[in-house]
């Protein structure tokens, strides 16, 4: 499935992190990837939809009725829900490094790369699908590793964060850069690795918080998943509800 294939690549590079941060986060295995391609959101084209927040992209994954499309800042459907998956508009390395010369401009941030009925396309920010997923495109990405400065540490069943440079002793409380006193936290991925986004269990309840063990979003929610919607898009997908997910920003704006 070229799908699969297309995942491959950006799991490789985050093989090393997840590796590291398991010696510390044991038993949980709670990483739940939907998202296969690094990107850097470019806001050039589009420019007519309406910004909210400068930080964000411009259009955002949405479901409805099971089938995902996008919307736009103001949650108004700019692209409509036909999709079985679609994931957030950004490079694609495999199409970029795709010995076919003429089909590398579909491997930029101005597509998305979304799935019907088992087919794999791309489409531009109007929801036209300019390509379709070929095997024989597929090149190899050239991925560089960012090696992860915190991890999650496990002390006496509850969870903190330990900066990997400074800690020792966990019998020294000043070592940690968060004591444990958490139910679980995962540690997501982001382009700043001197100031992650930490996704944090705490009263039965789901939030994030930072490695200043400052809160970023509330604790209200009954799940945040552990996947690259921070990475791809500074946004977090959310639910109270354990079935209706969405995408909340760090501001705990909603989309």
């Amino acid at each position: 499935m070229i799908l699969g294939k297309l995942k491959l690549g950006f799991f490789i590079t985050l093989a090393v992190f997840a590796s590291a941060q398991s010696k510390y986060l044991k038993g949980k295995g709670l990483a739940k990837s939907k998202t296969a391609v690094s990107s850097k959101v470019s806001k050039k084209s589009g420019s007519d939809l309406p910004v909210v927040n400068e930080n964000i992209p411009l259009l955002i994954p949405q479901k409805k009725n099971g089938k995902s499309g996008f919307v736009n800042q103001k949650s108004r459907f700019v692209i409509q829900p036909e999709y079985d998956l679609v994931m957030f508009f950004g490079e694609d390395c495999n199409l970029l490094n795709s010995p076919n010369e003429k089909i590398r401009k579909f491997g930029t941030n101005d597509f998305a790369t979304v799935e019907k009925n088992g087919i794999t396309f791309r489409i531009n920010k109007s929801g036209k699908r300019v390509y379709q997923y070929k095997n024989d495109d597929l090149g190899k990405c050239n991925l560089t590793l960012q090696k992860a400065l915190f991890h999650a540490y496990i002390l006496h069943g509850k969870y903190g964060i330990i900066e990997d440079s400074k800690f020792k002793n966990p019998s020294d409380r000043s070592q940690f850069a968060i004591y444990p006193d958490y139910q679980y936290l995962y540690i997501m991925e982001g382009d700043d690795v001197a100031n992650p986004m930490i996704v944090a269990t705490y009263n039965d309840k789901f939030g994030v918080i930072d490695v200043n063990n400052k809160i970023v979003i509330p604790f209200e929610y009954s799940d945040i998943k552990r996947n690259y919607s921070w990475k791809l898009g500074k946004m977090f997908e959310v639910t109270k509800d354990d079935k209706n997910y969405y995408y909340i920003d760090s501001d705990n704006r909603s989309y």
